[in-house]
């Protein structure tokens, strides 16, 4: 059900992004911060290549879910509000965790890794999604556990991910109060990209941002964002962008000394190394 709620949204997706494209060419003298051809042409590989995977690997997604939905004594009513109400709350909370995970997690990294990997930001880096989304499933295996229908949780996976595609954009300012203090936004979303300290491993919300309020990780847009990673690949290269940080990871477990060091650079963080130990 995701990938037919996909399709249906490209349309709008295409509009918008051309809209945002007129927009830098004829109503702002900031072109230069807008799009330019291959990096737009790279996030639009990176999107298509996203659907073709995730299209078979949805099958495997389904099976599990469905599996625990058949094992679980729980039921809730897919025809109560309720139901949906939960299901709003719990998807959300459970794309916060997945998503930062992701930033923690060198090995998770790896995929992630690739939507930040733009050096724009614009409604073409939403669509630059990585081709290796498997690790995204165990994060949504409790919601089948507690009796929601699998089919619903397609539903709002969709619902969530379409929400972000319009939080890529700089020509939105704020919003106002009341919904910036509860909901993500441009604003919010511009801080999760940017590769200044104060920015790195914060705003990792999906449709809510009372999550990084709870957990300690929200940070408001104040100094103008700075996009892409601390340490920038310098390719549009589709294959080099959806791999390169594996290879990195390869390289740095060949110089591991130590199975200790070899799962540091597994399951630390992104800039995880092992001291440097001193020579008497």
């Amino acid at each position: 059900m995701t990938e037919y709620v996909l399709v249906f949204a490209v349309p709008v997706f295409v509009l918008f992004l051309v809209l945002e494209i007129a927009s830098y060419r004829f109503l702002s003298d900031e072109s230069e911060l807008g799009y330019t051809p291959w990096d737009t042409v790279t996030s639009l590989s990176m999107g298509l290549g996203f659907l073709v995977v995730e299209a078979g690997w949805k099958l495997v997604t389904l099976g599990a879910l469905a599996g625990v939905y058949a094992l679980t004594p729980l039921r809730l009513d897919p025809t109560s509000i309720w139901t949906w109400v939960l299901l709003f709350f719990a998807d959300d909370l459970a794309y916060y965790w997945y998503h930062r995970s992701h930033h923690e997690v060198r090995i998770l990294w790896a995929s992630h890794v690739v939507h930040h990997s733009s050096q724009r930001y614009n409604f073409s880096t939403a669509l630059r999604q990585p081709w290796t989304p498997f690790t995204a499933l165990p994060f949504w295996l409790p919601l089948a556990a507690i009796g929601i229908p699998p089919w619903m949780i397609f539903f709002q996976l969709s619902v969530n991910l379409i929400y972000q595609f319009f939080l890529h954009t700089e020509r939105i300012g704020t919003m106002p109060r009341w919904y910036e203090a509860v909901f993500n936004t441009p604003s919010h979303h511009r801080v999760h990209h940017g590769v200044q300290q104060m920015y790195l491993d914060r705003n990792y919300g999906g449709i809510l941002i009372v999550w990084d309020r709870l957990f300690g990780t929200f940070e408001p847009e104040g100094e103008r964002v700075v996009y892409g990673l601390t340490k920038n690949i310098g390719t549009y290269n589709p294959v080099k962008v959806a791999f390169s940080e594996y290879v990195a990871i390869g390289r740095a477990l060949r110089t591991a000394s130590s199975w200790r060091d070899r799962a540091g650079y597994l399951l630390r963080g992104p800039g995880w190394a092992p001291a440097v130990k001193s020579v008497r």
